[in-house]
Formats: C-alpha cells, sequence, structure tokens
C-alpha cells in the first residue's frame, strides 16, 4: 500500500473528511447557536443586530458542510451510503431546518408587520435548534455503532437514532453551540444588547459544562468501547486534558471579559472534542453493533488508491482556497455591527 509522509492515502482522507467537518462546526456552530439563542432578544433593534452579526459570513460558512458532505461521498463512498440509509429522517429534518433557516434570514426583513417578523424569528430559532441537534444526534449514534451487516445494509428499526445516548450527545452539542454562539455575539455588539449577552453566556458556559460533564460520564461508565485508543496509547491521554484546558480558559476568558480568547478556546474545544471522535473511532469510520467484523473502516471502506491520490491534490488545492476566503471575508467584516438601510 502506497504511502505519503507515513501515512497511506485513505488515513490522509479520513483526516481530511475530519478537518472539514470540523471547520464546518466551528464556523457555522457559532452561526447556529446565535439562532439558537434568538428568541431571548426581545427588542426589534436586539434581533436585527444578532441577525446582521452573522450576516455576511453565514452562507460562507456552510461550504464547510458541502465539502465534507462531499469529501466523505468521494473518499468513502460505503460509509456515505451506510450512514445516510440509516439517519434518513434525522439527514431530512437537518436538511429542511438549514433551508428554513436560510428563508427565515432572508426573509425577515421583507415586510414591516410585526407578526411576520415574529413568526420569522421563531423559524429562524426553532430551525437553527434542529439543526443543532440533529448533528448531535447522529453524531451520538456513530460514536454507539450501527446495526450494519457483513454489506454495509442498515438492519435498524426507524427509530432506533432515538436513544439515550444520542438524545445527551445532541443536546450537549446544542450547548456547545450555544455557548459558541453567544460568545461571537457579544464580540460584535455594544450598549445594551452588550449587557445582556455577558449574561447569557455565562448561562450557556455553565449549561455546556453540566451537559460536557454527564456526556462524559456516560461514556466512560457505559461506553466502554470508546475509550480503547487511549489506553492503548497513553500519550493521546494528553488531547482530553488540553480540552479540558480550552474549556476552563473559556470560563476565566468569560470572567475577565476577554471574549475574543473566549471564543478561540471555544473554537478549539470544538476541534478537540472531534479530534477525540477521530481518535477513538480510528481506523474505524462506521462500527457495526452486530458484528465488529463487519465495522466500515478507512481501508475497506475507501475509493482506490488512485481515486484517493488524485482527491488529494484537489483538496490540497481547493481547501486553502476556501480558507482565504473566510479569513478574507472575517477580516472585511471585523467589528461592532452597525445598522444601516441595508441591514437585514
Amino acid at each position: 500500500m502506497a504511502t505519503f509522509l507515513g501515512l497511506d492515502y485513505a488515513t490522509w482522507w479520513y483526516l481530511v473528511v475530519g478537518a472539514s467537518f470540523s471547520g464546518y462546526a466551528i464556523l457555522d456552530g457559532f452561526d447556529l447557536g446565535a439562532g439558537a439563542i434568538h428568541l431571548f432578544f426581545n427588542k426589534e433593534e436586539s434581533r436585527r443586530t444578532a441577525l446582521n452579526a452573522i450576516g455576511p459570513v453565514w452562507d460562507g460558512n456552510e461550504v464547510w458542510l458541502v465539502i465534507g458532505g462531499g469529501a466523505l461521498f468521494a473518499g468513502f463512498p460505503k460509509v456515505y451510503a451506510a450512514v445516510f440509509s440509516a439517519f434518513y429522517i434525522p439527514f431530512m429534518v437537518f436538511l429542511v431546518a438549514l433551508i428554513t433557516r436560510a428563508i427565515s434570514i432572508e426573509f425577515r426583513s421583507k415586510e414591516p408587520m410585526l407578526w411576520w417578523r415574529k413568526a420569522w424569528d421563531i423559524c429562524y430559532c426553532g430551525s437553527s435548534i434542529l439543526v443543532t441537534f440533529a448533528l448531535g444526534l447522529i453524531l451520538g449514534n456513530c460514536l454507539l455503532g450501527l446495526p450494519i451487516d457483513k454489506n454495509g445494509v442498515y438492519q435498524g428499526g426507524v427509530f432506533d437514532f432515538l436513544n439515550p445516548y444520542a438524545v445527551m450527545v445532541g443536546v450537549t452539542t446544542l450547548a456547545l453551540f450555544m455557548m459558541h454562539g453567544a460568545i461571537y455575539l457579544v464580540m460584535k455588539t455594544e450598549k445594551r444588547l452588550y449587557t445582556k449577552l455577558t449574561i447569557i453566556v455565562k448561562n450557556m458556559t455553565i449549561f455546556f459544562v453540566i451537559c460536557i460533564l454527564l456526556l462524559s460520564f456516560y461514556t466512560i461508565l457505559y461506553i466502554p468501547h470508546l475509550s480503547h485508543q487511549i489506553k492503548s496509547h497513553v500519550w493521546l491521554f494528553g488531547v482530553p486534558v488540553i480540552m479540558v484546558l480550552a474549556i476552563a480558559n473559556v470560563t476565566r476568558s468569560i470572567s475577565k471579559q476577554q471574549y475574543l480568547k473566549a471564543f478561540f478556546s471555544s473554537a478549539l474545544t470544538i476541534s478537540l472534542l472531534l479530534v477525540i471522535v477521530a481518535i477513538e473511532l480510528y481506523p474505524n469510520l462506521v462500527l457495526s453493533s452486530l458484528n465488529e467484523d463487519w465495522n466500515l473502516t478507512v481501508h475497506n471502506a475507501s475509493s482506490s488508491e488512485k481515486t484517493l491520490r488524485i482527491l488529494l491534490t484537489i483538496a490540497a488545492i481547493g481547501v486553502p482556497l476556501v480558507a482565504s476566503y473566510t479569513t478574507f471575508v472575517f477580516w472585511t467584516f471585523k467589528g461592532k455591527v452597525k445598522l444601516d438601510e441595508m441591514s437585514y
């Protein structure tokens, strides 16, 4: 098997897929989090300010979801087929909610009527929560394992995805994104809305810390297969330790009102959580709860070596371009939000 810098091409593509979804979670995570807390704002000006804080970047952030989904389909088609078959309902809810969120942002300010704007505010908040929870639900089930046979065909029931562990992962994901989004909004606002957001940020942080502690205890006590890799390689214990320090720095930075540091620590927390997931699953991509010999791995579920080599070349060119565009947009629209006649 050919390698590049000590890793085979399938493993490299595993890293590309993981990096793409991590980018999406960090970038669209604060958009979704901002939407999830949208109804905490009572005044029209506050809601418009919150919308315009994400207005220039939310659609560009979703590009990373397209990259991640395309990378999964191109590099690991068997995994793509198995996961989408298992989670047909959650994915449909996710897509409908994603579309509803976009419509809500664009349509809200098209008419001046109060009922119109309130209706779209509810749609915006509800769809943001649904998108986030659906992502966590899917991730939780992938960690738990799916009832797939030796051909990668899903053998479970229609609503098997609604299990306690997956629901807990979904709630924790929602708490994380709400914290991430609140921190972003507090950096972009001022005056009374800023003051209100400082309180919301603290509450969301407490909510997340409680959720991540409960999820960690649940995982350690009842999902033993997820700690195998770290137990086998002691040096990997450093990853969760750094994650804990990142969470601690979020709370420390918030207490000192150093919100930019808190935002980067929050982003690092999201990244490290997904790194831990990648470590615990590797070399598996989808665990079979029926027979571990039927697990879909980076090797038995990947495209051909030639395909992966070509894909890596394309990714090496395309991903930096998207990252550069994202950086440019954030730099262009840095600073506090100012409402004008062109605002949402």
